[in-house]
């Protein structure tokens, strides 16, 4: 393994960074609830990755089985109790565990507990996933088709 190719040609570095304090409102959803924090999106990383922050409500579920083609995900656990899907069993994952799935590996999670739950998700290479989670609510009233090009789009592949 190498590093990867260079991006930066500057001399000196510059001032780049990007800040977002802890209390920032969520991007999508109410905080405390059902909430998604954008803490860097494929366009603040230069499609590097994704990183966001969920929150789950109490008994909040999450989506079933699915892959992705494109993309991997990683989940982080914050806090509470998050049920984690590996593709041969379900795990009760909290604070401090972590969870990889390469790309094809069929994964879901949920907020199955009394209490809240908290956790990072990681997408490499990046992908503009804030149009799914900005949308995916409304393909509860999609016909099949609208549903089928949303997910295709979005590079999500249910099994269940």
């Amino acid at each position: 393994m190498s590093y990867p190719n260079q991006v930066y040609w500057g001399e000196g570095g510059e001032v780049s960074a990007d800040f977002r304090p802890a209390d920032t409102a969520p991007n999508v959803g109410e905080a405390g609830k059902d909430a998604i924090h954008y803490l860097a999106t494929t366009v603040t990383t230069r499609g590097e990755y994704g990183l966001y922050r969920v929150e789950m409500r109490p008994k909040a579920g999450g989506p079933k089985t699915h892959y992705h083609k494109s993309i991997s995900e990683s989940f982080y656990i914050l806090g509470g109790t998050v049920r984690l899907y590996d593709g041969a069993q379900w795990i009760d994952g909290r604070k401090g565990d972590f969870l990889h799935v390469p790309q094809g590996g069929l994964h879901a999670f949920r907020n199955d507990s009394d209490e809240p739950a908290e956790m990072l998700l990681l997408f490499t290479p990046g992908a503009p996933r804030e149009e799914y989670f900005e949308r995916v609510s409304e393909m509860a009233d999609a016909t099949d088709e609208e549903r089928a090009a949303f997910f295709d789009k979005h590079d999500s592949y249910f099994v269940e």
